[in-house]
Protein backbone atom coordinates (compact mmCIF):
# COMPACT_ATOMS: atom_id res chain seq x y z
CA UNK A 1 0.00 0.00 0.00
CA UNK A 2 1.12 3.78 -0.94
CA UNK A 3 -0.02 6.87 0.17
CA UNK A 4 0.35 10.53 -1.49
CA UNK A 5 0.92 13.30 0.92
CA UNK A 6 0.09 17.01 -0.49
CA UNK A 7 -0.30 18.83 2.09
CA UNK A 8 0.64 17.42 5.65
CA UNK A 9 4.54 17.52 6.55
CA UNK A 10 6.33 14.36 6.74
CA UNK A 11 6.37 13.79 10.39
CA UNK A 12 10.22 12.37 9.55
CA UNK A 13 11.25 14.64 7.15
CA UNK A 14 11.45 16.97 9.93
CA UNK A 15 12.64 15.64 12.91
CA UNK A 16 15.33 14.00 10.65
CA UNK A 17 16.51 18.03 9.53
CA UNK A 18 16.00 19.10 13.70
CA UNK A 19 18.23 15.73 14.63
CA UNK A 20 20.98 15.50 12.56
CA UNK A 21 21.21 18.96 10.43
CA UNK A 22 23.64 17.42 8.18
CA UNK A 23 25.97 20.44 7.18
CA UNK A 24 29.00 19.13 4.87
CA UNK A 25 30.64 16.26 2.95
CA UNK A 26 32.27 13.54 4.82
CA UNK A 27 34.34 12.78 2.32
CA UNK A 28 38.13 13.42 3.06
CA UNK A 29 39.54 16.70 1.66
CA UNK A 30 42.26 14.62 0.15
CA UNK A 31 39.78 12.67 -1.80
CA UNK A 32 38.84 15.65 -4.09
CA UNK A 33 36.45 12.93 -5.77
CA UNK A 34 33.59 15.30 -5.62
CA UNK A 35 32.90 18.84 -6.81
CA UNK A 36 33.04 19.86 -3.14
CA UNK A 37 34.93 18.18 -0.28
CA UNK A 38 34.68 19.33 3.48
CA UNK A 39 36.99 17.74 5.90
CA UNK A 40 35.96 15.55 9.88
CA UNK A 41 36.73 18.94 11.08
CA UNK A 42 34.88 20.78 8.75
CA UNK A 43 31.74 18.94 9.80
CA UNK A 44 32.48 19.57 13.38
CA UNK A 45 32.99 23.65 12.46
CA UNK A 46 29.98 23.51 10.36
CA UNK A 47 27.85 22.18 13.52
CA UNK A 48 28.69 24.43 16.48
CA UNK A 49 25.70 23.87 18.17
CA UNK A 50 25.62 19.95 18.48
CA UNK A 51 25.62 18.64 21.46
CA UNK A 52 26.21 15.21 21.39
CA UNK A 53 28.98 12.96 20.39
CA UNK A 54 30.09 12.24 16.85
CA UNK A 55 29.84 9.25 14.49
CA UNK A 56 32.89 8.26 12.68
CA UNK A 57 32.15 10.26 9.27
CA UNK A 58 31.36 13.55 11.61
CA UNK A 59 28.11 13.49 12.13
CA UNK A 60 25.90 14.37 15.00
CA UNK A 61 25.15 11.30 17.14
CA UNK A 62 22.16 11.85 18.06
CA UNK A 63 21.18 9.24 21.06
CA UNK A 64 18.86 5.97 20.22
CA UNK A 65 16.65 6.94 23.42
CA UNK A 66 16.30 10.25 21.46
CA UNK A 67 15.03 8.70 18.15
CA UNK A 68 12.69 6.65 20.11
CA UNK A 69 11.00 9.46 22.10
CA UNK A 70 10.73 11.23 18.50
CA UNK A 71 8.67 8.94 17.40
CA UNK A 72 5.61 9.66 19.29
CA UNK A 73 5.57 13.27 18.38
CA UNK A 74 2.99 15.18 15.90
CA UNK A 75 4.42 16.56 13.01
CA UNK A 76 2.97 20.12 14.69
CA UNK A 77 5.23 19.48 17.80
CA UNK A 78 7.88 18.59 15.51
CA UNK A 79 7.94 22.40 13.30
CA UNK A 80 7.48 24.18 16.38
CA UNK A 81 11.00 22.69 17.39
CA UNK A 82 12.24 23.18 14.35
CA UNK A 83 11.20 26.94 13.79
CA UNK A 84 11.90 27.50 17.46
CA UNK A 85 15.59 26.58 16.57
CA UNK A 86 15.92 29.03 13.12
CA UNK A 87 15.38 25.88 10.69
CA UNK A 88 12.62 27.56 8.61
CA UNK A 89 13.11 25.83 5.78
CA UNK A 90 12.98 22.38 6.23
CA UNK A 91 9.58 21.37 4.84
CA UNK A 92 8.78 19.00 1.93
CA UNK A 93 5.28 18.02 0.62
CA UNK A 94 3.92 16.00 -2.16
CA UNK A 95 5.55 12.83 -1.70
CA UNK A 96 4.18 9.10 -1.82
CA UNK A 97 4.68 6.89 1.51
CA UNK A 98 5.38 3.49 1.26
CA UNK A 99 3.94 1.87 4.29
CA UNK A 100 1.32 4.64 5.78
CA UNK A 101 1.04 5.18 9.24
CA UNK A 102 4.77 3.96 9.87
CA UNK A 103 6.86 6.50 10.94
CA UNK A 104 9.95 7.16 9.85
CA UNK A 105 13.08 8.88 12.61
CA UNK A 106 16.91 8.63 12.46
CA UNK A 107 20.11 10.33 11.67
CA UNK A 108 20.21 12.13 8.20
CA UNK A 109 22.50 10.31 5.66
CA UNK A 110 22.45 12.18 2.25
CA UNK A 111 23.40 11.76 -0.71
CA UNK A 112 23.01 14.57 -4.20
CA UNK A 113 22.72 13.78 -7.76
CA UNK A 114 23.02 15.72 -10.54
CA UNK A 115 22.69 16.14 -14.67
CA UNK A 116 25.12 14.14 -15.99
CA UNK A 117 28.05 16.32 -17.61
CA UNK A 118 29.84 13.76 -19.00
CA UNK A 119 33.08 15.84 -18.89
CA UNK A 120 33.10 16.73 -15.54
CA UNK A 121 31.81 13.32 -14.53
CA UNK A 122 35.02 11.83 -16.57
CA UNK A 123 37.24 14.06 -14.13
CA UNK A 124 35.52 13.22 -11.09
CA UNK A 125 35.96 8.86 -12.21
CA UNK A 126 39.49 9.26 -12.63
CA UNK A 127 40.25 11.46 -10.00
CA UNK A 128 38.43 8.52 -7.57
CA UNK A 129 39.95 6.03 -9.31
CA UNK A 130 43.66 7.64 -8.16
CA UNK A 131 42.91 7.49 -4.68
CA UNK A 132 41.09 4.22 -4.65
CA UNK A 133 37.48 5.42 -4.41
CA UNK A 134 34.96 2.84 -5.55
CA UNK A 135 33.51 4.35 -9.00
CA UNK A 136 30.69 6.96 -8.05
CA UNK A 137 27.50 5.36 -8.18
CA UNK A 138 24.07 5.30 -5.71
CA UNK A 139 25.65 1.57 -4.52
CA UNK A 140 28.54 3.33 -3.19
CA UNK A 141 26.91 5.79 -1.45
CA UNK A 142 24.49 3.12 0.08
CA UNK A 143 27.78 0.89 1.46
CA UNK A 144 28.09 3.80 3.74
CA UNK A 145 25.18 3.83 5.46
CA UNK A 146 25.65 2.78 9.49
CA UNK A 147 22.87 1.64 11.74
CA UNK A 148 19.93 4.16 12.19
CA UNK A 149 20.97 5.95 9.15
CA UNK A 150 17.96 7.47 7.16
CA UNK A 151 19.10 7.83 3.50
CA UNK A 152 17.83 11.45 2.26
CA UNK A 153 18.34 11.92 -1.56
CA UNK A 154 17.87 14.59 -4.29
CA UNK A 155 17.43 13.55 -7.47
CA UNK A 156 15.93 16.65 -8.48
CA UNK A 157 12.46 14.96 -8.79
CA UNK A 158 13.85 13.10 -11.78
CA UNK A 159 11.53 10.48 -12.76
CA UNK A 160 12.71 7.97 -15.74
CA UNK A 161 16.14 7.30 -14.79
CA UNK A 162 16.14 8.44 -11.49
CA UNK A 163 15.39 5.44 -10.01
CA UNK A 164 17.42 5.88 -6.52
CA UNK A 165 16.79 1.68 -5.62
CA UNK A 166 15.38 -1.39 -6.21
CA UNK A 167 13.57 -3.74 -4.18
CA UNK A 168 17.34 -5.27 -3.83
CA UNK A 169 19.12 -2.36 -2.79
CA UNK A 170 16.45 -1.23 -1.22
CA UNK A 171 16.53 -4.57 1.16
CA UNK A 172 20.54 -3.59 1.55
CA UNK A 173 19.77 -0.21 2.99
CA UNK A 174 17.10 -1.83 5.66
CA UNK A 175 19.57 -4.06 6.63
CA UNK A 176 22.34 -1.50 6.70
CA UNK A 177 20.28 1.50 8.70
CA UNK A 178 18.23 -1.36 10.81
CA UNK A 179 15.20 0.06 9.25
CA UNK A 180 16.29 3.42 9.22
CA UNK A 181 14.54 4.79 6.25
CA UNK A 182 14.32 6.53 2.62
CA UNK A 183 13.64 9.57 1.39
CA UNK A 184 14.00 10.62 -2.43
CA UNK A 185 13.35 13.61 -4.72
CA UNK A 186 13.17 11.18 -7.09
CA UNK A 187 11.68 7.89 -8.25
CA UNK A 188 11.60 4.15 -7.14
CA UNK A 189 11.53 1.16 -9.20
CA UNK A 190 10.18 -2.94 -8.08
CA UNK A 191 7.65 -1.03 -6.10
CA UNK A 192 5.64 -4.50 -5.74
CA UNK A 193 9.35 -5.88 -4.38
CA UNK A 194 9.33 -2.79 -1.92
CA UNK A 195 5.96 -3.07 -0.60
CA UNK A 196 7.16 -6.72 0.93
CA UNK A 197 9.94 -4.56 3.03
CA UNK A 198 9.03 -3.26 6.02
CA UNK A 199 11.17 -0.04 6.04
CA UNK A 200 9.18 3.28 5.75
CA UNK A 201 10.10 5.55 2.30
CA UNK A 202 8.92 8.50 1.12
CA UNK A 203 9.42 8.73 -2.82
CA UNK A 204 8.14 11.43 -6.00
CA UNK A 205 7.40 8.44 -7.97
CA UNK A 206 8.17 4.61 -9.30
CA UNK A 207 9.19 4.53 -12.46
CA UNK A 208 10.53 0.71 -14.18
CA UNK A 209 14.14 2.29 -15.43
CA UNK A 210 17.22 2.19 -13.93
CA UNK A 211 18.99 5.11 -12.63
CA UNK A 212 21.03 6.81 -15.12
CA UNK A 213 22.25 9.98 -17.42
CA UNK A 214 23.22 11.26 -13.61
CA UNK A 215 26.07 11.89 -11.83
CA UNK A 216 26.89 11.46 -7.95
CA UNK A 217 28.37 15.28 -6.66
CA UNK A 218 27.74 15.13 -3.08
CA UNK A 219 27.50 12.77 0.08
CA UNK A 220 25.96 14.53 3.66
CA UNK A 221 25.77 17.94 1.81
CA UNK A 222 22.85 19.95 2.73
Amino acid sequence: MIEFVSSHPLRVVTILFLLACSIALLLPDSAHAQLVTFTKQDLVEYTPKNPFDRLPDGRPKVPDELMERARDLSSEEVWAVVQQKEYNNQYADGFYVLHPGKTMVGRVFTVQFMPLRQDVDDVAEKKAKAHGIPPLTNQMAIDMLQPGDVLVVDLFGKKVNGTIVGDNLFYYVMKATHSGGLVVDGSIRDLDGLSQIDMPAYFRSADPTPIDNVMLTGINVP
